[in-house]
């Protein structure tokens, strides 16, 4: 049958990978992408094995003032539950034993190998966290785009004005519990499990001995199960419809201004992509401008490398810049 090239590793990697004398080349990660947004995430268990049910207070009670010898009625709050679904994403990696047996240090290339099938996981991870959608892909969760679809969801949604489907978003997060966070399966363990599975034979069809056709390979199975939680929908925002190229409905800093004031109190969370942060930066250049401030980091982890307003503002390689207008 016809095999996909890159779903076996193959002696054509060997020949990339291996130095003339047997040892394992490092490998310049191109395709790595910066995912920050996986280190400010807190995780809790769910409440369940695939999903996580919780109540969002819908109204408050509104108290009477009383007169002497007059009485007051009773009244109650309201709420409403929702369940969040929890997705489970998964992989293998299969290695022929006779082609990691090329390499001197044979741990090292494996360990190469599972480096890049979990950072492809991460990528896959914070696409569906800002894009998956149940409705389109049951198996996913429900993504923070997918929670903000139009600009009448709720106030925290803002219009750039740009059109068509050469657009960008900037997304802006409360992380906290009781406010966004992750979920796991209950009885279980959060993050991106890897398990060697050690030496296997492999079978594969061919036509000639399709049930005996086998080889020994090394497999790693790649697992991670995760379900997003927004408990208060005023923590998360978006101003929507940014455009990516011309000059005009180009990111507005106003919008932002007025964004951050519209949610709750607190630390948030300014996410964007490359195009929306050069726009940033340029405009930081500006020592007048107030509302900007460097930090020495490289915004992958720890210190963002710009704050707006003192909030960290990082950046994402999976928003896009081809996302569809919304209305």
């Amino acid at each position: 049958m016809a095999v996909d090239a890159y779903s076996y590793y193959t002696f054509a990697e060997v020949a990339k990978r291996k130095a003339p004398d047997g040892s394992t080349l490092a490998i310049a990660e191109v395709l790595s992408e910066d995912n920050p947004i996986m280190d400010h995430a807190p995780w809790i268990e769910a409440n369940d094995t695939i999903s996580n049910r919780e109540a969002r207070r819908l109204s408050l009670i509104t108290p009477t003032w009383r007169k002497i010898n007059a009485g007051v009625g009773v009244t109650a709050s309201r709420t409403v539950g929702v369940t969040d679904t929890i997705g489970m994403c998964e992989d293998y990696s299969e290695i022929d034993v006779e082609i990691i047996n090329q390499f001197k240090d044979k741990e090292n290339a494996r360990i190469q190998e599972a480096r890049a099938h979990l950072d492809g996981m991460k990528i896959e991870f914070v696409a569906t966290l800002l894009y998956g959608s149940t409705d389109t892909t049951p198996e996913e969760m429900n993504g923070i785009s997918t929670r903000m679809p139009s600009l009448s969801t709720a106030a925290n949604v803002l219009n750039a004005g740009g059109s068509g489907e050469d657009t960008t978003s900037v997304y802006v997060v409360m992380w906290g519990i009781g406010k966004t966070f992750m979920v796991y399966p209950m009885n279980s363990n959060a993050g991106i499990k890897h398990r060697d599975l050690g030496e296997v034979t492999i079978s594969t069809a061919t036509t000639a001995r399709a049930s005996s056709a086998q080889f020994q390979a090394y497999r790693d199975h790649f697992q991670f199960k995760a379900g997003l939680v927004v408990k208060d929908d005023r923590t998360i925002g978006r101003i929507a419809n940014i455009e990516t190229t011309g000059s005009s409905n180009l990111f507005d800093e106003d919008d932002l201004i007025t964004l951050i004031n519209r949610m709750p109190a607190g630390r948030k969370w300014i996410y964007v992509n490359d195009t929306v942060l050069t726009q940033m930066q340029i405009a930081a250049k500006d020592k007048t401008n107030i509302y900007y401030t460097f930090d020495s980091g490289d915004g992958l982890s720890g210190m963002p490398p710009i704050r707006f307003q003192g909030h960290g503002v990082y950046k994402v390689d999976q928003i896009l810049i081809t996302e569809t207008a919304i209305t």
